[in-house]
């Protein structure tokens, strides 16, 4: 495959769908686009199915229910590769995530050598728009938390808009990932840092949703709280070695 592939989970996002498909259709670079969508109620994936028949670079994968971000994500990641994309991305359906940043990620990939590119929200400041101010503090400080327990220099350890070289994902046994919520964005950051790839930060604004309702829970950020603290301990007894 020669396009990049920018993979979107989605449960209930259809305000959304349609206002992503055009603000990704019209960068100047084109993007191959997989949605993973859990037996979305209010007919998400119609509306996928509909703009497939116009464009052939929307591709969808379907789940029987709801089964966590992490878990849509590595699903999508099996599938790229087994169609040997060259870069994959992800990112939110709800467009927090301005699609037009996925251009200087891609470029930070392709010119400039990066491994690992992540869109950030606190490499340069906060750069969050519409949050409370309890979730701004919340989201900073467990950025805080994780770079204290892990080592790593990431500003924004959880961000879930980034982009991957093929290679870093074939290399991680996507299979061991065991955390599912924000400890998953943590969890591949930390294995990426930990096998020595090269990973930079690209200043992003992230903008809260203005359509649909969060996913959010207390649960997710629970298990980001003491699954970084197992991470930690069982890579004391793993050796991470690249194969040449």
């Amino acid at each position: 495959m020669g396009n990049p592939l920018v993979i979107i989970p989605t449960y209930n996002e259809k305000e959304n769908i349609g206002d992503l498909l055009q603000k990704v259709s019209s960068l100047p670079i084109e993007f191959d686009v997989l949605f993973i969508d859990d037996n979305s109620p209010d007919g998400t994936a119609d509306l996928i199915r509909e703009a497939q028949k116009s464009k052939p670079n929307i591709f969808l994968l379907e789940r029987e229910g709801k089964l966590g971000l992490g878990t849509a994500y590595l699903v999508g990641f099996k599938w790229a590769l087994k169609k040997d994309y060259p870069y994959i991305f992800e990112m939110d359906a709800d467009l927090s995530h301005n699609p037009s940043d996925l251009i200087r990620l891609f470029e930070a990939l392709e010119k400039d050598g990066a491994d690992l590119a992540i869109g950030s929200r606190y490499v340069s400041g906060v750069n969050v728009i519409n949050w409370p101010l309890g979730r701004v503090l919340l989201s900073y400080l467990a950025s805080v938390y994780v770079r204290v327990i892990t080592g790593m220099k990431i500003m924004d350890t959880t961000a879930g808009f980034k982009g991957y070289r093929k290679e870093v994902l074939k290399t991680l046994n996507l299979d061991k990932i065991k955390l599912k919520g924000y400890g998953f964005q943590i969890e591949m950051k930390f294995l990426t840092f930990k096998y020595g790839f090269k990973i930079v930060e690209i200043p992003t604004i992230f903008t809260n949703r203005v359509k649909g309702a969060s996913k959010m829970s207390g649960g997710i950020f629970h298990e980001a709280l003491w699954g970084i603290v197992s991470l930690k301990w069982r890579s004391l007894f793993i050796s991470y070695k690249r194969d040449q």
